[in-house]
């Protein structure tokens, strides 16, 4: 029988973003039914060093997708176009999450249940949200793969592939907590041009967010402490400026920081 490890790198493979979507969240359902061991080999398998896409996918220079103007419809598109991009590269990096870190050495065997749970339950609402904003975009005449897109998220996920600790830091919480600062404007702009709906699309990705850096933080506590780091903070900012030099940069949305657990002290005052 395949086990979630297997399944995760075959999601992984998968080049339809709909059924890598609607998959995903068939297999968190599977994990949480008991239905699957987590692995049924002696070792776990490697994942793609690059996730499946359409064949037809355009990918391009980061400075050419097209312009984000919330205030025409096309710019709306291209907004959630752009954001329906980052949550399929989301459900990639938390089944990468599982499939190369469950057994990493710093996750103590009797944490492992708890991280498999927690990054499975992730790759599950980044699902969700891809679904949504899919949905969003057919109703706007669009969908996925309209639009070109690029590979930066996904570059920050290979620099990332050697190191657990490198990885939460860069992925939930620089990444996904930048996430947290630039979305409630957003909601807002839609809000005032009457897009109520795609509005309600990023309130729900957003307060989803919150869970997933709160996550990241939690991990990257324990892993820093089973590597003998004492202070996480600077552990953070250690890594940042190995991995992702030019990574912080606010204004931040200290009080959804705040929420998720990662204080001021990760990343104020951080000098490249």
């Amino acid at each position: 029988m395949p086990d979630l490890l297997h399944r995760a790198v075959a999601l992984m493979r998968t080049t339809d973003p709909v059924q890598k979507a609607a998959q995903t969240q068939n297999l968190a359902e599977q994990w949480r039914g008991g239905q699957l061991a987590l692995l049924n080999t002696p070792t776990p398998p490697t994942p793609p060093h690059e996730p499946g896409r359409p064949a037809d996918l355009q990918i391009v220079m980061p400075g050419a997708v097209p312009k984000r103007r919330i205030g025409t419809p096309q710019g709306r598109i291209a907004l959630l176009h752009a954001i329906a991009h980052i949550e399929l590269n989301a459900i990639d990096l938390a089944l990468d999450m599982l499939a190369r870190f469950a057994f990493d050495p710093a996750i103590a065997a009797n944490d492992r249940s708890d991280f498999v749970d927690d990054w499975i339950s992730v790759a599950d609402d980044e699902a969700r949200h891809f679904t949504m904003l899919n949905a969003r975009l057919q109703q706007l005449d669009s969908h996925y793969g309209a639009h070109g897109v690029h590979h930066g998220l996904w570059e920050a996920a290979q620099n990332t592939a050697d190191d657990l600790a490198a990885r939460l830091a860069v992925a939930p919480m620089l990444l996904e907590a930048r996430g947290l600062d630039v979305t409630p404007p957003m909601i807002e702009k839609l809000i005032s041009v009457g897009d109520k709906q795609s509005a309600g699309v990023l309130k729900v990705i957003f307060e989803d967010e919150i869970g997933h850096v709160a996550k990241g933080v939690h991990w990257f506590g324990k892993v820093c402490a089973a590597q003998g780091f004492g202070s996480p903070q600077e552990r953070f900012q250690a890594l940042i400026r190995e991995r992702l030099p030019a990574g912080l940069r606010g204004p931040y949305n200290h009080e959804a920081r705040e929420r998720a657990g990662l204080g001021g002290d990760y990343y104020q005052n951080f000098n490249a």
